[in-house]
């Protein structure tokens, strides 16, 4: 399925407002000013366009599916590209990125439901960029800057938001919470409920 750029595009996203969001963003702005104003987010629904429902359907879907999912954590892993293909850089989901991914397919439904054209790899973008020659420089510097980052590579995946935009402008239409029962997992560290 091909995109149609002319109509509105919807995405989901869950911010990553904590110490690993302010690393990724002050990185994007040595790196690419151009993007400085996007905030550190992990896409749960790359962009789409609607599928016969309204942006009202699409909210209530969220809300529907999201009550029955309880929050978790994921850990990001390596600074990768998606180089040659696009000009890309970002930072891997790694430990429990399966559930990211299940969370995908569990919302990739109508009125989202869509085919994308890659396969879906949870990731934090550092940064889209206009060619491969400085993507490729901007993948060697964030390599060294991730490796020398001291900070918690932890997101918590609570809250999301369900964003319309285009390229590098979207707006939040509405805020979803993962409120279904916690589970008992196991972490690195320790047994916790999330």
């Amino acid at each position: 399925m091909s995109r149609d750029f002319s109509a509105p595009q919807y995405a989901l996203v869950t911010y990553v407002r904590n110490e690993l969001g302010g690393f990724v963003e002050g990185l994007r702005r040595e790196l690419h000013p151009a993007h400085a104003h996007l905030p550190t987010h992990l896409t749960v629904l790359p962009p789409r366009p609607l599928q016969n429902g309204s942006e009202q359907d699409a909210v209530k879907m969220l809300h529907d599916l999201a009550a029955k999912v309880s929050p978790f954590f994921v850990d990001l892993d390596k600074v990768e590209s998606f180089l040659p293909s696009t000009p890309t850089v970002f930072i891997r989901v790694s430990w429990a990125g399966y559930r990211i991914r299940e969370l995908h397919d569990l919302l990739n439904r109508v009125p989202l439901e869509y085919q994308e054209p890659l396969p879906y790899m949870p990731h934090v973008t550092v940064a889209k960029l206009d060619d491969n020659e400085r993507a490729a420089e901007v993948l060697r510097v964030s390599r060294v800057r991730w490796e020398n980052y001291r900070g918690s590579h932890r997101i918590e995946v609570e809250r999301l938001s369900f964003v319309r935009g285009g390229g590098h402008s979207w707006t939040d239409l509405a805020e979803v919470t993962l409120s279904g029962p916690p589970s008992l997992t196991v972490d690195r560290t320790h047994t916790h409920p999330i």
